[in-house]
């Protein structure tokens, strides 16, 4: 059984009159998903793109609600959570988790920080003990394969790289993965989008050979071994 939930958190759509305003990274996960699918069969696809559809962000409302015991909720407080409590349901369902995302001012969309803030929830995501000493949150989900697909308009955001200081949103999805119960990380990325030369389309090749590869990888660790 094999369950996949996809995020896309661009605002671009995958296909514009201009295709200069196509988004990257979606088409980066649409072939990376495309590719996977060939290769094994997917049980249940759930597909999100809060970029175009964001989630609501949370309010003092929404926190109440999440501190009251769920067997004292009123109806008012269970509608609040109700978008919460869909995208952690599909959350617990998937098995294989890719999130696409530009960088945006050197981190995440603040819609697909709508959505982690809607899923890493206590006593659902995670529970807190103080007898656990200076790390009293731990996650209760687990087993998961997280991959990351991005794009920049620069370039060097990667481990010793020009750039590494600033790079936030790779370090920050893999700090929260952790809530989303994943145990395995793949990452794909495209560069140097704003200069528009042959850098950007050697960047975007490898990130489409690498999508290719992962997906390969993926679908050949959960394919059933016959006899």
């Amino acid at each position: 059984m094999t369950t996949v939930l996809h995020i896309d958190a661009s605002v671009r759509a995958v296909s514009n009159p201009n295709p200069e305003h196509d988004s990257i990274s979606k088409k980066l996960a649409r072939r990376f998903i495309s590719a996977f699918k060939s290769m094994i069969d997917i049980d249940e696809y759930m597909y999100r793109d809060v970029g175009i559809n964001p989630p609501q962000y949370i309010t003092q409302d929404w926190i109440g609600a999440v501190f009251t015991p769920e067997h004292n909720r009123t109806a008012e407080q269970k509608q609040v959570l109700a978008q919460s409590d869909e995208y952690i349901a599909e959350l617990k369902k998937a098995d294989i988790i890719v999130i696409s995302s530009p960088m945006y001012n050197y981190g995440m969309p603040a819609q697909l920080k709508a959505w982690f803030d809607q899923i890493v929830r206590i006593n659902k995501t995670f529970d807190f003990d103080l007898a656990r000493g200076d790390r009293p949150l731990a996650p209760l989900l687990t087993g998961k394969t997280l991959v990351i697909i991005t794009s920049s308009g620069e370039f060097g955001f990667e481990k010793g790289g020009i750039n590494e200081a600033y790079g936030h949103l790779v370090p920050h999805l893999r700090t929260l993965s952790k809530y989303l119960g994943v145990t395995e990380i793949f990452e794909i990325a495209s560069e140097y989008q704003e200069f528009a030369d042959h850098r950007h389309q050697a960047s975007l090749t490898q990130a489409e050979a690498k999508a290719d590869k992962i997906a390969g990888e993926l679908a050949k660790n959960l394919k059933p071994v016959t006899c």
